[in-house]
């Protein structure tokens, strides 16, 4: 299994690459940072400082979208990295969350996720002939260049586009059952369409804080159920209380009034009443290094390949090092 560590924008963006430099020295071989550039700073600016500073780490955004910038934009930004620095991107991607509504932008949908997908592979590799707003479109500068797309998804339609076209599966959530469900249903989608089910990684994304103090942890981690609560808001109203998701994702959030993106992504989110110990729990993994290790064994049996270590809380350094010393040594 790998590791991955994600990180928001905050300033001041070195705070940033510090960490990233640490967490390749501590066994993590991913950097991950939040792609909202009203929220936060600009990332991939951010991300050339963190591929500069480190030897092997594979850098990418959890998650861009296909609207804040044009597909040729994206894809140059990444041909241009990794052409700098050998192929070390990874493009996470879905429907666009926070950097659409903070802009008054609705998600993308499935089919407009499926076309910038293809073209920002497709033009970041220097393919030619790309088709993009009716015009064929070639980056005749990039040199052997390779991009892999992952894409974030949690209903019936996105894991089924995922099987079909990504590289790599996000599922920001580190409860097993949910696990369990939306990789089975990647893999058989990517079965249907004749791939290898077993070409696409699969990677989990949550918080995770090291410690004894439980209660502590819970509040500063139940951020993250109303992260995903607006995600599944979208999956109940599309197809109802009793429609195909597992009701381990959805029934939590009956109590939801709503969502403050000031506080996306927070420790200390008022947006988040509504999301029970039980959640948090699920969700996220907390307590002594043996429980982070027992639950990344459960994850690691049901096919991850990657967990991305979302580090948004008071104690970042003891996690890093907890996770360095104790758990990705009992675990990879």
């Amino acid at each position: 299994m790998d590791f991955g560590v994600v990180l928001q924008c905050d300033p001041p963006a070195r705070e940033v690459v510090r960490l990233m430099i640490e967490a390749e020295q501590r066994g993590f071989g991913y950097g991950w940072v939040f792609d909202s550039t009203v929220l936060w700073q600009e990332p991939y600016v951010i991300l050339s400082q963190v591929l500069a500073a480190t030897e092997r780490m594979i850098v990418g955004p959890m998650a861009t979208n296909p609207g804040t910038r044009d597909w040729s934009v994206t894809a140059s930004v990444f041909a241009t990295l990794n052409d700098m620095f050998g192929n070390r991107t990874v493009c996470g991607i879905g429907r666009g969350d926070s950097a659409h509504r903070v802009v008054g932008m609705k998600p993308a949908t499935l089919a407009r996720l499926r076309e910038a997908m293809r073209a920002i592979r497709d033009l970041a590799e220097g393919r030619e002939a790309v088709v993009h707003n009716d015009a064929q479109v070639r980056m005749p500068w990039v040199r052997d260049g390779k991009l892999e797309i992952w894409m974030a998804g949690y209903g019936p339609k996105a894991l089924k586009l995922c099987g079909e076209e990504a590289d790599g599966f996000i599922l920001q959530t580190a409860d097993p059952a949910i696990a369990r469900w939306t990789i089975n249903s990647v893999r058989q989608a990517a079965a249907e369409a004749g791939r290898d089910p077993d070409s696409i990684t699969m990677c989990v994304a949550a918080p995770a804080y090291v410690g004894d103090n439980l209660e502590h942890q819970r509040d500063q981690l139940r951020w993250f159920g109303g992260m995903v609560g607006n995600h599944v808001a979208d999956l109940v109203a599309r197809y109802g209380e009793s429609g195909p998701v597992p009701h381990e994702l959805t029934d939590y959030i009956k109590g939801r009034e709503g969502y403050d993106y000031r506080h996306h992504g927070r420790a200390g989110s008022p947006s988040t009443d509504f999301v029970p110990d039980s959640i948090v729990d699920r969700f996220c993994l907390l307590g002594p290094a043996t429980a982070h290790v027992e639950r990344l064994a459960e994850l690691r049996e049901l096919g991850v390949d990657q967990f991305a270590l979302y580090l948004m809380h008071d104690d970042k350094e003891k996690t890093l090092a907890a996770y360095g010393d104790e758990i990705i040594p009992r675990v990879r």
